[in-house]
């Protein structure tokens, strides 16, 4: 059975996407050996079919392993994942470690499950592209994942921080890219849905009501229908910061002057170009 063609102009769109993030942040070098997380979810399979359509047509020579990683989940379809994958043309490696027992056992009763889940999970993806001689592994998180981020790490942890498009990991072993950042949630779930790839529901995070990234995801959804485009202002605030009108001491001197203060000077006291103020006596 033919494999359905996916919408043409969400496509072109989510590759430009892709293609500007590798463009500003280097996400991508000639003669990587990337490994793409494959959980079985919408973001993922989407992110895997982009980086292979990009391969064909980018002017430097990149290669990709499909990875995933069985958890142990009960009834997790591992064999028709991987069979899917293999069809696709790309190297495919399976990953099997019984992660979620570790998760029931080490969360209390009622508690999230993701801190631990996405921690171990971690660990093993990092392990196995060091030993595959990955040198970048690309995860499939998007723009509304790092919107999330940001809101969750202000709101509940008093960091002002997100998920960077590449970032180092602490032993210096592994490069994390997220091609994916400059795209929508929504877009995504259109093209997954239009190239109908074999989605695999999580049934441990994904079953829970009360994770916290649920809260924040419900609050921007309100916030977006009275005030359409909240989603995108958050987004373009995390590549405009202005750290003199932050608090953190280390961003700037004592008594260095950090400029028009909002409360006085009105909205344009953002203005990059300073204004000439005439004073009459």
């Amino acid at each position: 059975m033919a494999q359905p063609q996916p919408d043409r102009k969400l496509f072109k769109r989510l590759l430009h996407q892709v293609g500007r993030a590798i463009e500003e942040f280097a996400l991508v070098e000639a003669g990587d050996r990337i490994l793409v997380g494959v959980s079985g979810g919408k973001d993922s399979f989407t992110l895997l079919y982009l980086l292979q359509r990009l391969r064909e047509r980018a002017p430097v020579r990149f290669d990709l392993v499909a990875c995933n990683l069985d958890q142990g989940h009960p009834g997790f379809p591992a064999g028709k994942l991987e069979e899917y994958l293999r069809a696709q043309g790309c190297e495919v490696r399976m990953l099997r470690e019984d992660t979620y027992s570790v998760v029931k056992r080490l969360t209390p009763e009622g508690g999230t499950t993701c801190a631990v889940c996405s921690r171990l999970r971690r660990g093993i993806l990092y392990n196995a592209a060091a030993e595959m001689g990955c040198t970048k592994i690309a995860l499939g998180h998007h723009r509304d994942d790092l919107i999330e981020s940001l809101l969750l790490s202000m709101l509940f942890a008093g960091k002002m921080r997100s998920m960077p498009p590449k970032l180092r990991s602490d032993d210096g072993r592994n490069t994390v890219i997220r091609p994916l950042c400059f795209a929508s949630e929504a877009e995504v779930a259109a093209f997954a849905a239009s190239a109908a790839f074999p989605i695999i529901p999580c049934d441990l995070c994904g079953s829970q009501e009360n994770l916290q990234r649920k809260r924040v995801k419900r609050l921007l959804s309100d916030l977006e229908r009275d005030h359409p485009g909240v989603r995108a202002s958050l987004f373009a605030s995390m590549g405009n910061v202005l750290p003199a009108h932050l608090l953190d001491a280390r961003l700037y001197p004592r008594d260095a002057r950090s400029g028009p203060d909002p409360w006085i000077d009105g909205d344009d006291c953002a203005d990059v170009a300073p204004r000439r103020v005439l004073v009459r006596i």
